[in-house]
C-alpha cells in the first residue's frame, strides 16, 4: 500500500498540472491587469485585490521534505497550515504531494485552539477526527517527527476560470520567519526575501484552454522550479 493509498479509499484523487514562473514586479501588474478583464477572482480576496496567505510548514528532523524538492525526487509530500488574511479562527492543514510533475492536495479545517494545543505537543486530539489526512498527519508527527520548521507569508491576486478549472494566482512580497511561534500572529514582521521578484503560478485539470494559455504569455518568461518553502528554508 503506497502513502497515499489509504486516503484514496475514501477520497478521489485529483491531479492538476502546475506552472510556474518568477515575474518582475512590472511584469505583474501589467499580468494582474490584463487578467482581471476577464477571469474572476477568487473568495478570499479583499478590497486591494488581494489577501495575504501564512502557511506554517512540517519537516522531519533530517528536512525529507526540503532535500526531496532539492534533489528533484519525482514522488514528495509536504504538510502545511495555513490561513487567510488575519482571520485565524478556522485553519487549514494541507498536505501536498508531487508525482511525475502533476500536483495533488488534499486538506481539512481545524480551528485556532486546535492547532494551538498540536504545536504545544498535544497531536491526540487528531486522533478524534473523521479526516483521513489528520489522522495520516498524526501518524506522521509521531513516526516520522514532522515538527514546524518556517512561516512563509506572501499576499496573492487570484484568478479562476471554470473551462479546465484553471486558477492563476500572483504572489507578491514573499516573507518568512523561523519557528512557529509567531504564525498565529500575522501583525508581527518577517522578513521579506522577494527580491523584487513576484511569482506566477498557472494550475490546471486536463487541458488548459487557449485563452488562457495567451493570457499569461509574457516576453521572456519561463517556467521555473520554484517552491517558496525551499527558498525560504535558507534563511533558517
Amino acid at each position: 500500500m503506497t502513502a497515499n493509498s489509504w486516503i484514496r479509499e475514501k477520497e478521489p484523487c485529483k491531479m492538476r498540472h502546475e506552472w510556474k514562473y518568477s515575474i518582475s514586479f512590472q511584469e505583474a501588474w501589467v499580468m494582474s491587469s490584463r487578467l482581471q478583464k476577464i477571469f474572476q477572482r477568487d473568495k478570499y480576496t479583499g478590497s486591494h485585490g488581494s489577501y495575504r496567505v501564512s502557511s506554517l510548514y512540517f519537516d522531519t528532523p533530517y528536512d525529507k521534505a526540503l532535500r526531496q524538492k532539492l534533489n528533484g525526487v519525482s514522488s514528495r509530500e509536504k504538510f502545511r497550515l495555513r490561513y487567510y488574511g488575519e482571520d485565524t479562527s478556522r485553519i487549514r492543514l494541507e498536505k501536498k504531494w508531487k508525482i511525475n510533475g502533476l500536483c495533488g492536495k488534499y486538506g481539512a479545517w481545524l480551528t485556532e485552539d486546535e492547532v494551538r494545543r498540536i504545536l504545544c505537543g498535544d497531536s491526540e486530539l487528531l486522533l478524534q477526527k473523521e479526516s483521513p489526512v489528520l489522522l495520516e498527519f498524526y501518524s506522521k508527527l509521531r513516526g516520522q517527527l514532522l515538527s514546524p520548521t518556517t512561516i512563509v507569508a506572501y499576499d496573492r491576486e487570484a484568478f479562476l476560470y471554470e473551462p479546465g478549472n484553471v486558477r492563476i494566482t500572483i504572489d507578491r512580497n514573499v516573507r518568512t520567519r523561523i519557528g512557529s511561534k509567531a504564525f498565529l500572529n500575522p501583525r508581527l514582521e518577517f522578513t521579506d526575501i522577494s527580491e523584487n521578484q513576484a511569482i506566477l503560478e498557472v494550475k490546471y485539470d486536463a487541458f488548459l484552454p487557449e485563452v488562457a494559455q495567451r493570457m499569461v504569455q509574457l516576453p521572456g518568461c519561463r517556467l521555473v522550479s520554484f517552491s517558496k518553502y525551499a527558498i525560504c528554508r535558507k534563511y533558517d
